[in-house]
């Protein structure tokens, strides 16, 4: 147990121990205790990083190792929660706490105590829940969509719209019924009902994605039309249009959130790959949306994609191709900006190479 005479050195020794901080201070100053714990760490992260012979694929290996440090490290600041006995509402039982009740029951579903029950949770996981919170409520523009899009926690944010964009624009043949293969927040499948599609099928391994996204179709007037199932990748039968969004970067995935980034062995690519020509009709086509930010690091090769691609009985038929916006692909302080400065995102439109026979 810590308060306000805790020192930052301490607090690193502490975290650098393993030893967990239960915080009975002042909330605000447990806030700058893990500034504080952040700027030191991320300073230091900058040094064992930084070096300029390093392959830029073992440079990306160091930095999730050195961010996963630290973030196990801030993980420790912990703050109690207490329930209220009636509402079973969430409180931090701190001077200048902030109201977190709504931010806790969003964040974690049901309060995980009741009424005479305390809690702990981490600070840094706290603030994340809150921000999160914030960013459902207020929702994310899609200028595809012209309308908002509010994702859950847990749930990837769609902050990079030059995706969403390639999806708003390929040549679209067919429009009675589409698969969108980890649908996420449901934002391309709601790009496709805009466009015109009668029947878009969204599929995720994650609940909250699946709930998620089916909030927004509702938001969005697209209930009836756009459906989220809890599914591994493809729904039962066949479509015109399928299309997949897979994470972009070989790597292990530690949460919800770092699955829609990594994909360990490329696994959620090369599934859809292969399982792509037996779920399309027999006109149908295949939309793969991918960065080649993997190929510019050295984490997977183009021949390695175009090879599934072929063995899959599959054909590239048209690619569409755009750059990103973001501003870390114009941080030159960024210590990948060599790789993210020429990164390009495509659409890779896939056809069979001959029809698949009826089972």
């Amino acid at each position: 147990m810590v308060d306000d005479r805790l020192t930052t050195v301490q607090a690193m020794r502490y975290a650098a121990q393993g030893t967990g901080m239960l915080w009975l201070g002042d909330f605000h100053n447990a806030k700058q205790i893990l500034s504080a714990m952040d700027r030191r760490l991320t300073k230091g992260r900058g040094r064992a990083a930084a070096q300029p012979d390093m392959a830029d694929a073992d440079k990306f290996y160091r930095i999730r190792q050195v961010r996963a440090q630290r973030s196990r490290m801030m993980s420790l600041v912990l703050v109690p929660l207490t329930f209220d006995a009636q509402s079973g509402s969430a409180m931090v039982p701190l001077s200048r706490a902030p109201h977190v009740g709504p931010a806790v029951e969003f964040g974690y579903g049901q309060h995980p105590g009741s009424g005479s029950e305390d809690a702990v949770v981490s600070l840094q996981e706290l603030i994340g829940v809150q921000s999160a919170y914030q960013w459902f409520v207020q929702g994310v523009d899609v200028p595809a969509l012209n309308a908002k899009i509010h994702p859950h926690y847990g749930t990837f944010l769609p902050t990079r719209h030059e995706y969403v964009d390639l999806v708003a624009r390929a040549p679209l043949n067919n429009r009675d019924l589409a698969f969108d293969i980890g649908t996420g927040t449901g934002v391309l499948a709601a790009v496709l009902v805009n466009r015109g599609v009668e029947k878009v099928l969204g599929t995720d391994l994650n609940q909250r994605a699946v709930d998620c996204a089916n909030d927004n179709f509702t938001r969005l007037g697209m209930q009836g039309v756009a459906e989220a199932q809890l599914t591994s990748m493809f729904p039962a039968g066949r479509a015109p249009l399928i299309v997949c969004n897979p994470p972009w970067l070989p790597g292990s995935a530690a949460t919800t959130l770092d699955a829609a980034v990594y994909d360990p062995g490329s696994r959620m690519l090369l599934q859809f790959l292969a399982g792509l020509p037996r779920h399309l009709t027999d006109d149908g086509e295949g939309w793969l949306i991918l960065s080649d930010l993997a190929e510019l690091l050295g984490l997977r090769s183009r021949q390695m994609l175009l090879d599934a691609i072929d063995e899959a009985g599959l054909q590239v038929i048209d690619r569409l191709d755009t750059t990103p916006t973001h501003g870390r692909a114009r941080d030159s302080s960024d210590l990948l900006h060599a790789a993210r400065s020429r990164e390009v995102t495509s659409l890779w439109r896939l056809h069979r190479k001959s029809p698949v026979p009826q089972r």
